[in-house]
């Protein structure tokens, strides 16, 4: 029977895996579409995931 080995990448807290969002300003361009801004989550730097480590996975099951 396989076993299952735990991830060693895991979605972001902070941003759910949604690393990068674009944010309207309110303005609008001459051709009447929205002027957004776009925002990188500083938690992952924009990867959407985190590493991790070692020590804090093998304390998680105890």
């Amino acid at each position: 029977m396989t076993q299952l080995t735990p991830a060693r990448v895991h979605r972001c807290r902070d941003c759910d895996g949604f690393p990068t969002v674009h944010i309207d300003t309110g303005a609008r361009h001459r051709d009447g579409t929205r002027r957004t801004t776009p925002v990188t989550c500083r938690a992952c730097n924009g990867t959407g995931t985190v590493l991790v480590h070692p020590s804090s996975s093998a304390s998680v099951g105890r």
